[in-house]
């Protein structure tokens, strides 16, 4: 009786003991922000989340191919893939480039909106929002339930992207199972136009906080990186320069299903990836893993890609 007394107190002693010692998972990440300086100006990179992309299937590569350059990263098809946007803060202006997905895209983004209260501002505080191109995972988040995000915003986008992308009469010349885009940047920026908020730009424009628009067509009909000059530091945002780092930085020539303009869109790059490498400035890439800020290094005819230091900003 002793034996099977000492037993289960020993046994219960054990279990309480477990019990205290494993914490529940958490199943959460900090807030997806991240804070650097460029020269005087603060520029917050903000997550919307992340989606997986059959990128096999996508980059216009055989498939295979495409696997085994990502297993030598320790990747895998579907990729999981960011989905970043960028606030710049000059002292006078807060602007906002891309707006991530909202509920376009599925379930894991939607996030933009509470990581710019993460970081300390929120969409009423955004003055302008530039928008690289108007596929819905770069405009998504402009609405929610058919209604503005960010009141107080006017929205600048190329003239040749919201001439495309907002026309009843382009979206009827492709097939049906095309229109889909077209629905959804007239979902999107359709509340900006008719509280004329919508105010479209020609490449080469510089816009607030001393950021110039820089012409980029190819992914779509008007895509459009942005420059920030700062000082002697320079970032340039790239959009849909590129998607797949594990691939493309590699293989500059390789494009991806959803460029509009291949060929056109293949020359962007490799002159984005030259510059970059030439002039060591900064880029932020809209699908480059969070927060997708770093610099562009010449290898040959291939590229690397240096991330941004951390710094605590402390």
């Amino acid at each position: 009786m002793f034996k099977r007394s000492l037993l289960t107190l020993t046994l219960a002693a054990t279990l309480s003991a477990s019990a205290i010692a494993g914490a529940p998972q958490q199943k959460t990440s900090a807030p997806g922000y991240y804070r650097m300086m460029l020269g005087d100006v603060e520029v917050t990179a903000i997550s919307d989340g992340t989606t997986k992309l059959p990128v096999h299937q996508l980059l216009q590569m055989d498939a295979d191919k495409v696997r085994d350059k990502l297993a030598e990263f320790y990747r895998h098809s579907p990729l999981e893939t960011s989905v970043n946007a960028y606030l710049v803060n000059d002292g006078e202006s807060l602007v906002l480039i891309d707006t991530g997905a909202g509920s376009m895209f599925g379930d894991s983004l939607g996030n933009l909106v509470r990581n710019i209260e993460a970081a300390g501002y929120s969409a009423d505080d955004i003055d302008e929002v530039y928008i690289t191109h108007m596929h819905s995972d770069h405009i998504g988040g402009l609405v929610n339930d058919g209604k503005r995000v960010f009141t107080n915003a006017t929205i600048r986008a190329d003239k040749h992207d919201g001439d495309y992308w907002l026309s009843q009469q382009q979206m009827e010349q492709v097939p049906e199972a095309q229109q889909g885009g077209f629905k959804g940047a007239m979902a999107a920026l359709n509340p900006y136009v008719e509280a004329d908020q919508f105010k479209p730009f020609v490449a080469g424009e510089t816009l607030a906080a001393n950021i110039k628009s820089v012409e980029a067509y190819g992914h779509t009909p008007g895509h459009t990186m942005y420059r920030l000059d700062a000082g002697d530091q320079s970032l340039v945002f790239w959009g849909d320069v590129m998607h797949v780092a594990e691939v493309q930085f590699d293989q500059p020539r390789v494009t991806i299903a959803f460029d509009s303009n291949q060929d056109e869109a293949r020359e962007r790059r490799i002159k984005a990836y030259a510059d970059a490498a030439k002039e060591g400035y900064y880029v932020a890439g809209a699908h480059l893993p969070f927060p997708g800020m770093g610099q562009v290094k010449s290898e040959g005819d291939a590229y690397d890609w240096v991330p941004v230091n951390y710094s605590p900003m402390w």
